[in-house]
């Protein structure tokens, strides 16, 4: 399978990140798609990293698998040589610089990086080749990115919370859901504050959103 053959694999899905006055919300849908079959409906594109740092992923599963595998280790690594976790621009630095050594055959995904630095949200957006940009407010990747931030764009305000970007988010995917054959099923979403990560999916993300 040669590398055009390759990116048939690798269209779907929509993943966002808001940074929000008390934090930094990260969310996706459960949809894996081979070309025009749906391959999964139960595919884990948000992935906690340590309690204060988490990403998205979004293209080739078993690029993004080792990607993810690589950071858990360096991160823990890090934490016995220096006493604290990555911070997630340390973070989005490592996958940049992987990600550029590989460019001549390279990861076939696009990465969400999120977290708290010292107390402050830090939203990071990596290409395939290892470019990465820092979003002040928000962001998404996907096939169904465009209809997620046009969304998005209209509902983002300075200084809004993680309970609003919550069910912003939700909101953001739900439309992505309709419009992008891509993406669908279901979605999870995580949020990084000063208290840790925590991650809603199914009934639990269904009472937060009810304001349960």
């Amino acid at each position: 399978m040669d590398s055009q053959d390759y990116k048939k694999y690798l269209k779907g899905t929509t993943t966002v990140g808001i940074i929000c006055s008390d934090g930094v919300v990260i969310g996706a849908d459960t949809r894996a798609t081979m070309d025009t079959f749906i391959a999964s409906s139960e595919a884990r594109k948000v992935w906690k990293i340590d309690d204060y740092l988490a990403m998205t992923i979004a293209g080739a599963v078993g690029d993004a698998q080792e990607l993810i595998r690589v950071l858990k280790a360096q991160n823990e690594i890090y934490k016995m040589n220096e006493n604290r976790p990555f911070s997630a621009k340390s973070a989005t630095s490592l996958l940049s610089i992987i990600m550029q050594d590989n460019k001549m055959m390279p990861y076939y995904n696009e990465l969400i990086v999120a977290g708290m630095d010292d107390g402050v949200p830090g939203l990071y957006v990596i290409d395939p080749i290892g470019g990465y940009t820092q979003e002040s407010m928000f962001a998404a990747t996907g096939s169904g990115s465009l209809t997620a931030l046009g969304y998005i764009e209209e509902m983002y305000k300075k200084g809004m919370t993680v309970k609003e970007a919550v069910k912003g988010t939700a909101k953001a995917l739900a439309i992505a859901m309709r419009r992008d054959a891509a993406t669908g099923d279901s979605m999870i979403i995580a949020t990084i504050t000063k208290s840790g990560y925590t991650e809603y999916a199914g009934k639990d993300l269904e009472k937060v959103l009810a304001g349960k």
